[in-house]
């Protein structure tokens, strides 16, 4: 049923020294023969002022919802609290927490009665002048937590095939250039390895201070880097695991 349609994803949100890298595929599934393609980015962004890039993943219906109350909280014409006017990235997290918390207390208790609940979650980041660039990973509950020195990324959805790669090559220290071919090579491992996760995959890599979003990308099927990435990925695995000792008896 459409209404049942979830956000088979993987997200991914990084925060260096020198930047911010945001990544997400487009692939959602409804049952086996009901697979579509929706942007699970969202980016808010006045240049010279703020940019806040907004990763979804869960229930489609919730996470548009979401938003959809975001988009409409911006352009109210009341004073109403939105991501325009909040005053740090922290303020930011708070306010998509409330949306997330207004949305499942309207449509909550009706998907419990039909078996399914709200299920929304988000990474978001960014920088708002005047404040260095933050990013955070918001719970379904509405909770988060911030990313700091030791842990400068979080992942979302099918997490576990694109996380080793992310754990042997990214710290802080890593420059954007390095850090955008790591979080391609772990999109393109877990697309090997699970067919929820598919193009196109959105990126994003935004510098530090610029305030405006100056690099985005779109990598779809047969895209000539994407392809000479994955290919050089897998032939240089290939020749690391051929240079391994053999186990002596």
């Amino acid at each position: 049923m459409e209404r049942a349609r979830i956000i088979m994803t993987y997200c991914i949100g990084v925060t260096l020294d020198e930047g911010m890298i945001f990544a997400s595929d487009s692939r959602t599934n409804a049952g086996m023969d009901n697979i579509s393609k929706f942007c699970k980015m969202s980016v808010f962004e006045r240049r010279g002022e703020r940019v806040i890039v907004l990763l979804s993943s869960g229930n489609l219906a919730g996470t548009q919802a979401v938003i959809g109350v975001l988009n409409q909280r911006c352009a109210a014409t009341d004073p109403v609290p939105n991501l325009w006017s909040a005053q740090t990235m922290f303020d930011v997290a708070m306010l998509i927490a409330d949306a997330m918390r207004d949305v499942d207390r309207r449509d909550g208790e009706y998907l419990e009665d039909n078996e399914f609940g709200f299920n929304a979650s988000f990474i978001v980041g960014g920088q708002i002048l005047g404040e260095p660039m933050r990013l955070f990973r918001i719970y379904a509950e509405g909770n988060f937590i911030e990313a700091g020195f030791d842990t400068p990324y979080f992942q979302t959805g099918e997490t576990k095939y694109g996380k080793p790669i992310i754990d042997r090559v990214i710290t802080r220290a890593t420059p954007l250039s390095d850090a955008i071919k790591c979080v391609l090579v772990s999109f393109d491992s877990t697309m090997r390895s699970n067919l929820s996760v598919g193009m196109p995959i959105d990126l994003i890599c935004y510098e530090r201070d610029r305030l405006e979003v100056s690099k985005r990308r779109r990598f779809d099927h047969h895209d000539a880097y994407f392809s000479a990435l994955s290919h050089e990925w897998s032939e240089g695995t290939k020749q690391a695991f051929r240079r391994l000792p053999d186990l002596s008896w």
